[in-house]
């Protein structure tokens, strides 16, 4: 049985949005994805607005500040992490009024995963934090409270449940050791997965259900994602593919219930290229029902369509279309057009 937390045929976004004004970005989601809105990321904002920084933002008893080589441990807030503080409850207002008139029953939230934060930000020696089996416990547990208080606060605001999504495109390269030292001549060692697996566990735990895990990476330990409790998946369908260990994986986790926020729209739109046709963008879902033995009726509640990932690069006609495509595509699956009557969209 699927454990059905949003109402089917739901869409949403991933998170960044082009631009820089946080009410024009909030009101263009509440338009498009009116059932599931989410925060809006602007990155273009700079430092305190990226992935990094706004997490951080959120961090109980941490600060961070800004270096040549990006974000790192500091003992007390500076500038930079007060500027993210100030960008994300500017986000919070521009959200609040953007929604004053629709109130959802959900709203979704983003933020860095612990095992993308410990590897985006460093040590005062300069080695990333997750490095340091002691700091990094130390900034899960620090993210865990942060995210907590920010969860009440939206859901006080909006008076919407409120789900969280746990950015984590840093986790493969973790996994498999691939991530550059200070000096760039080494790699910092691979954590195992068990570890992995704890670490992710104790923000998830600590976190309203269910949990979407985001990973738009290669090779996204599916498996470890949801032995950690994520009770649901954000990945890019493209990067599925027809590899059997990760069919396996989702179709493993279709069976347990657990849902897929699936990257189904271009989160660009090359220049010259024509917009892809609804079925067109329809028909990676259906293959993979199909390939893993399930009922493309059921698509409506197993998958929630997204933009393959985040849409900061995106021109802001673009970002628009995307998100309307996705809303598009929920209410395809919930009810498919006649045209897509014949076994397979072409």
């Amino acid at each position: 049985m699927t454990t059905q937390y949003w109402p089917p045929g739901c869409a949403t976004g991933i998170g960044s949005l082009p631009g820089t004004d946080p009410l024009e970005a909030a009101r263009t989601v509440a338009g498009e994805l009116p059932r599931l809105p989410h925060l809006p990321e602007l990155p273009a904002r700079g430092v305190g607005a990226d992935l990094i920084g706004r997490t951080a933002a959120l961090l109980v008893d941490l600060a961070t500040e800004v270096v040549p080589s990006g974000y790192r441990i500091t003992a007390r807030p500076g500038r930079e992490h007060r500027r993210g503080v100030d960008l994300l409850r500017t986000d919070l207002d521009a959200l609040d009024e953007a929604l004053d008139a629709t109130r959802p029953a959900w709203v979704k939230v983003q933020a860095a995963g612990p095992w993308t934060l410990t590897a985006g930000v460093e040590l005062r020696t300069g080695h990333r934090v997750l490095t340091d089996r002691g700091a990094r416990r130390e900034f899960a547990a620090s993210l865990a409270e942060g995210l907590a208080g920010h969860v009440a606060e939206v859901a006080t605001r909006t008076g919407a449940r409120v789900v969280v999504q746990l950015d984590e495109p840093s986790l493969p390269a973790v996994l498999a050791g691939s991530l550059p030292t200070p000096s760039g001549f080494g790699t910092v060692s691979a954590v195992p997965e068990p570890d992995a697996e704890a670490l992710l566990r104790t923000v998830i735990e600590a976190l309203p259900e269910p949990v979407i895990v985001h990973c738009c990476a290669p090779k996204a330990p599916i498996g470890l994602l949801r032995a950690a409790g994520a009770g649901a998946l954000a990945l890019d369908a493209g990067l599925l593919g027809s590899h059997t260990a990760a069919l396996d994986a989702v179709g493993e986790a279709w069976d347990a219930g657990t849902p897929l926020l699936l990257g189904l729209v271009p989160s660009s739109l090359p220049a010259g290229r024509r917009e892809p046709a609804l079925r067109d963008l329809a028909r990676p879902a259906y293959d993979l029902a199909d390939q893993i033995g399930f009922t493309r009726s059921r698509l409506a509640e197993l998958v929630v369509p997204t933009p393959t990932c985040g849409l900061a690069g995106a021109t802001p006609d673009w970002a628009r279309r995307a998100m309307t495509l996705a809303r598009d595509l929920g209410n395809a699956f919930v009810d498919p057009p006649e045209s897509w009557a014949s076994p397979t969209p072409t």
